[in-house]
């Protein structure tokens, strides 16, 4: 019968038996397996060379070129073909050297075709997995590598030096910038490019979580550690073990909390909750902040020998509107992935709809860049994105003191829309003084908020939601 794992799965079995390896090619053959076989090494390696097999099953003990010889010439010429030893009892010397020259297994002669069928099939699921996790790992790095990190302006060149230079130390790494600037990324293109690649890649958000559920969360729990604790846990920094823990917004942990954290760094190792044995971890803290933490440690909200551990390398990433050269590439980048999910047929954008994002101010960065060249995908029903396609927000505060784009934008209701705007703003939203400005009972205010799709009902001191 065959096996899944055998599918597609080519052998070759190498032995001066005739009559052995005869009788071994069929009990593969009948497991689905695809067999060759010859009869020294010699033939062994010219086959090698013409034929990938994933896995080569060779006798130790052959004449002229043994087994051993055949390891390190499949090492060589096919490093990816897995290779089992066949050995005599009185050769095991032979087959431990063969081992830690990179066999993947042996087996003593004699030997059932029970084992012999479970050494090989062990072999194949191996190779098979190893095989998938190169794949993830491919994908991962494409997923967050630094393809992901748009931009070619100065300050984007600098961090790109520094990411490149870090990724293959295990020092902790401080990413600071203002909300939206890309620090997650940023910290998954450190991890996903570095030796730590296959392990977890662990998110702690430190203001999403209070303090002593935070605790609980990072370093886990042991049962009966309180009302609730039914089970002892791990924490999600042992949950990282062998890879890294990513802390965003460290600047919102607690300093009882801080201090937990700096034991853990210095010492690479926890404690539960509830628990006063240690347990070590191997996991790389990189954490994140869009707080000055120089400014919280002279306040005393944050421990400044934790701060020197953080900021053993420490990237800072511009806002969106010192690296405005970048829009453009950004939205380009952000347009393919919106039209390709949408299936969408929009090729680009009008020179007045990129002169409008390349002039915003852009508060929340290169997320709010993404929402909104989302929103566009969203909603044009043109093949390039137009000035009308982005909000409102965006293309009037694009442009200077005045607030008024060039009047070819316009039309005389947008004019009055947004002069109306204007009005609401600079009263802070209070209606009567708006009114009283602009000429108008308050019954005509509302008539002039509800035509331009304005909210009056919060309170007088808002800005109007748009």
């Amino acid at each position: 019968m065959k096996r899944p794992e055998s599918e597609s799965c080519h052998l070759l079995l190498v032995d001066d038996d005739e009559i052995a390896c005869q009788l071994l090619a069929e009990v593969l053959t009948e497991e689905g397996y695809k067999v060759d076989t010859v009869r020294n090494g010699q033939e062994a390696m010219e086959k090698t060379k013409i034929t990938f097999y994933d896995l080569v099953i060779t006798d130790l003990m052959m004449p002229e070129i043994d087994g051993l010889e055949i390891l390190r010439a499949c090492k060589q010429i096919s490093p990816d073909t897995l290779v089992i030893m066949i050995t005599a009892f009185g050769s095991l010397e032979s087959a431990i050297e063969a081992m830690k020259s990179g066999a993947f297994d042996y087996v003593s002669k004699p030997f059932s075709e029970d084992e012999i069928k479970i050494v090989v099939r062990r072999a194949i699921i191996q190779k098979r997995l190893r095989k998938e996790n190169e794949q993830y790992h491919r994908e991962l790095t494409i997923a967050y590598g630094l393809d992901r990190i748009i931009g070619h302006s100065r300050p984007m060149m600098d961090i790109y030096k520094t990411v490149a230079m870090v990724i293959n130390s295990t020092s902790t790494v401080l990413i600071q910038g203002e909300s939206g600037t890309g620090k997650e990324l940023i910290a998954r293109a450190v991890h996903y490019n570095s030796a730590r690649s296959s392990k977890p890649f662990v998110v702690v958000n430190c203001a999403a979580l209070p303090e002593n559920l935070l605790e609980s969360e990072l370093f886990g729990h042991v049962k009966g550690a309180f009302t609730g604790a039914v089970i002892n846990k791990k924490g999600l920094i042992e949950e990282a073990e062998g890879g890294t823990c990513f802390l965003d917004e460290i600047g919102d942990m607690s300093l009882p909390l801080q201090a937990k954290m700096l034991r853990m760094i210095q010492e690479r190792e926890i404690r539960r909750v509830g628990s006063i044995e240690p347990v070590h971890v191997n996991v790389r803290i990189v954490a994140a902040t869009n707080q000055p933490l120089d400014r919280k440690v002279k306040e005393g909200g944050f421990r400044e020998d934790l701060l020197y551990r953080l900021r053993v390398v420490t990237i800072t990433l511009p806002p969106l509107r010192e690296r405005k050269e970048d829009i453009p590439l950004l939205s380009d980048y952000f347009l393919k992935k919106y039209t390709a999910e949408t299936k969408k047929s929009v090729t680009g954008f009008s020179s007045q709809a990129m002169d409008i994002l390349c002039r915003y101010s852009w508060s929340g960065n290169v997320r709010e860049l993404q929402h909104t060249i989302e929103r566009a995908v969203v909603l044009t029903t043109n093949t390039v994105i137009l000035p009308d396609d982005l909000p409102e927000q965006v293309r009037y505060n694009s442009y200077p003191e005045d607030g008024l784009p060039p009047f070819k934008l316009m039309s005389l209701d947008k004019l009055e829309k947004l002069y109306l705007i204007r009005v609401l703003r600079e009263t802070n939203g209070n209606k009567s003084e708006a009114a009283k400005i602009l000429g108008v009972d308050r019954r005509t205010l509302y008539r002039m908020a509800e035509r331009y799709h304005l909210n009056l009902t919060e309170k007088e001191d808002s800005q109007p939601i748009e």
